[in-house]
């Protein structure tokens, strides 16, 4: 996963509470083996419709996704990440998400970012005003703005979140960190053996 440091785009404003995962991409999906090309299944029940959100002109191209309270409840599937991230999202602010997709967000490289519910209506509504409008948000410093406006806002991440974003890590890259330690218990450490449980012909000794 690379690094992400700052995030800056256009927004969408998605005005909708208790998005679950199989809202962000159906269960039909999970049939598929790739991890990339989810982003066409992202909100495909509602993509129907020429009147949604995404599908209007003036938000072609957004990066930042704004939603309502809840987002990402429901089952922990990875793919709604990778459904999000696929269709070009690289952050979603919202009042508040599910505990398995923030976590999964955050091992993948998808920014999370958790206002108050009034903050994020100032948000929609600035947004919605002027969709051209660019959002920034800094990892590094903890902060969302709106430089036109001169809006901004502070929010929290985990320490450990904070530098996988930073850094990249994601659960391999973490593990890699520890690379000279895990050789050196390989080599401090004799491998499991089966010597003397079998005989020659497969039966238990």
């Amino acid at each position: 996963m690379k690094p992400v440091r700052v995030v800056e785009g256009r927004a969408v404003p998605l005005e909708r509470s208790d998005v679950d995962t199989d809202q962000i991409i159906p269960s039909d999906w999970l049939k598929r083996v790739e991890r990339t090309g989810f982003g066409r299944g992202l909100f495909s029940e509602w993509r129907d419709d020429p009147d949604f959100v995404i599908n209007q002109p003036q938000y072609a191209g957004a990066t930042i996704l704004v939603a309502g309270p809840r987002f990402g409840t429901g089952s922990s599937r990875e793919h709604a990440v990778w459904a999000l991230m696929d269709y070009g999202y690289e952050a979603v602010i919202a009042p508040s998400f599910g505990d398995i997709f923030k976590n999964n967000s955050s091992k993948q490289g998808l920014v999370i970012v958790q206002l108050p519910l009034e903050d994020v209506d100032t948000l929609t509504h600035l947004v919605k005003e002027d969709p051209q409008l660019l959002v920034v948000i800094d990892v590094d410093q903890l902060r969302v703005e709106v430089p036109a406006v001169d809006w901004q806002r502070t929010f929290e991440l985990d320490p450990m979140t904070r530098e996988r974003l930073l850094n990249g890590w994601d659960d391999i890259g973490l593990t890699m960190l520890r690379e000279a330690s895990i050789s050196d218990y390989e080599k401090s450490t004799h491998a499991p053996s089966l010597a003397g449980v079998f005989d020659g012909e497969g039966r238990s000794a």
